[in-house]
């Protein structure tokens, strides 16, 4: 089975909403590691809409789990990412006025400046994972670039499970499904680390989860949306057995 990685920037979007001290990104990243969560996902906006630097700093202080930082492509983020020393960065694109990540990082138009951020990172001892969509030239170029993983965007495949309702009968959705399934061979096939994410949740994730060779899965929206009903603690427990019991049980064409 995969690890888990918890996104727990919206914990401090509902802080940010009254500028306030609560909820607290250093106790949800506590309750996330009690549910089961292998891996603390953050990412720290150009704009610091929710997540802010101390918050940063502390929970490099504090989480016991691996520490992911999701980051923009820049000088500020790097300078910010090498002095704080995460496990792990993955690059995102950015856009102002996106309510989330809309889209994988285009490594392949900007290959000849990322090979720079990648090395600086590598450098100071940080894993790094580039964020993109399942597309052939796309993994090709994280390759070139030198990323040590990939983390494919399976946000079409999770709006394509939604119009069917699940249903793998369904052209659209096995054909996205498939996307996945490829580049993630694709991926392995190159000795990168196959990781995947963005719009996974309780009902979806069973076939990703299941996908030969998966790392990891980075999951929030979901977790912290789940959370306010049972608690994050629970939450996340949740989410990993939805995990493990579908890797086992789902049956998809062949």
């Amino acid at each position: 089975m995969p690890l888990l990685g918890v996104n727990i920037d919206h914990v401090a979007t509902l802080r940010q909403a009254r500028r306030g001290s609560e909820p607290d990104p250093v106790r949800a990243a506590h309750e996330a590691e009690l549910g089961g969560a292998d891996i603390i996902t953050i990412h720290l906006r150009e704009d610091r809409r929710h997540i802010q630097d101390r918050d940063a700093d502390r929970l490099k202080a504090f989480v016991a789990a691996r520490l992911n930082l999701e980051m923009a492509a820049t000088d500020e983020m790097v300078k910010f990412a090498r002095r704080l020393g995460p496990h792990m960065c993955t690059l995102v694109p950015e856009g102002r006025r996106e309510v989330t990540t809309e889209g994988g990082l285009d490594v392949a138009k900007d290959l000849a400046r990322l090979r720079g951020v990648v090395r600086r990172l590598r450098d100071s001892g940080i894993v790094v994972s580039a964020f993109i969509d399942a597309d052939e030239r796309q993994v090709e170029s994280a390759l070139n670039a030198g990323f040590d993983a990939c983390e494919l965007h399976t946000g079409p495949y999770a709006a394509a499970f939604a119009s069917a309702g699940g249903d793998f009968s369904r052209p659209k959705l096995w054909e996205s499904f498939d996307i996945v399934r490829g580049a993630g061979a694709l991926i392995r096939s190159r000795s990168m680390r196959f990781n995947a994410g963005h719009a996974l949740n309780y009902l979806n994730v069973g076939p990703i989860a299941g996908l030969p060779g998966v790392a990891e899965l980075h999951i929030g929206h979901a977790i912290v949306s789940r959370a306010v009903f049972t608690g994050l603690r629970q939450a996340v427990a949740d989410m990993k057995a939805a995990m493990s019991s579908a890797t086992h049980g789902t049956e998809l064409p062949a």
